[in-house]
């Protein structure tokens, strides 16, 4: 590990528990900061209600850190724009949201649109498939934005347990974007995390940056921050156990090619590999191909969006 990654450890990395929350109202009212949160959501009906009524709760109605919560529906089949509104949450449905560039699917496109419809100084992505969600995965994050004006992103790190074994998820995060970052962006090898949905950022950050509008959006996010602001600038924070519902491995599989693109973008933006994937199924006679398009597109930072230049000079 680089000298630059330890000495980075020992003064970027903390616990929640280092920021209790009166510390972090105090500096929130000082600064007069806001905080943005906003949960991308696909059919996530069981899960969505309960993250919002917790935010809701504990950080609007008990205490005044979280002035905004937004749920942006990306095209939904289940009740999950109803359950997400009665748990208190403003929703917001991903084609309403800048209609004039037709949208597609993925997370990175959520996201990214999310910045329009949302005014928080500080923004906070909480991935809406979560169980057993606790308010600190908000206030840990959002803690040292507001404690430290330094600061430009904070990811959050957890355990990850799968099957009742702990620390066996992020199973993407092993095979594919440690081995990437180690080898490639060194100075991000501290990151516990890389690919983890909880993290909150300064909008004058991510107003600047291209989304990838799938999968590849976490390592982008990161990569490109590196660059713009420096590694002093990004962060992580402890905030404890991250359950929620695992994909199977052949989603994964394409999870995996789309970080891998976005890498290789990154490295390289000449000759580019075919962008897609073929994977394995069994059928009636024998192994059968199906093969996936990888997501190449990337959204174009949004301070250059004329409809977000008009609402900032508005």
């Amino acid at each position: 590990m680089l000298e630059e990654v330890e000495r980075w450890l020992s003064t970027r990395s903390w616990s929640a528990t280092e920021r209790p929350l009166h510390q972090i109202l105090a500096a929130k009212q000082r600064t007069g900061r806001t905080v943005s949160v906003v949960l991308p959501a696909l059919n996530e009906e069981e899960t969505v209600g309960d993250i919002a009524a917790v935010i809701r709760h504990d950080l609007m109605r008990q205490v005044p850190l979280v002035d905004e919560l937004v749920v942006v529906d990306s095209g939904s089949t289940d009740r999950t724009s109803e359950v997400a509104a009665a748990a208190g949450a403003t929703v917001v449905h991903r084609d309403e949201i800048l209609p004039r560039i037709p949208a597609v699917p993925g997370k990175g496109e959520v996201l990214w649109r999310s910045l329009l419809v949302t005014s928080g100084d500080i923004v906070c992505f909480i991935d809406a498939d979560l169980r057993d969600f606790s308010s600190d995965f908000v206030s840990g994050i959002v803690g040292p934005l507001l404690t430290d004006p330094d600061i430009d992103l904070v990811k959050g790190m957890y355990d990850r347990p799968l099957g009742g074994t702990a620390g066996q998820g992020g199973r993407v995060t092993e095979l594919m974007a440690r081995p990437l970052l180690n080898m490639h962006w060194p100075q991000l090898a501290g990151f516990v995390q890389p690919l983890g949905g909880e993290y909150a950022a300064r909008r004058s950050l991510l107003e600047q940056l291209p989304f990838p509008v799938g999968y590849g959006v976490e390592l982008g996010m990161l990569v490109d921050s590196l660059h713009l602001v420096g590694l002093d600038a990004l962060a992580q924070v402890d905030i404890g156990v991250r359950k929620h519902r695992h994909q199977d491995g052949q989603a994964l599989g394409r999870m995996a090619a789309a970080i891998y693109r976005t890498a290789q973008l990154r490295l390289a933006r000449g000759h580019l590999i075919r962008p897609s994937l073929t994977q394995f199924e069994r059928g009636g006679d024998g192994f059968e191909p199906r093969t996936y398009s990888v997501d190449t597109e990337e959204r174009p930072p949004m301070v250059d969006i004329a409809e977000y230049q008009a609402r900032k000079a508005a």
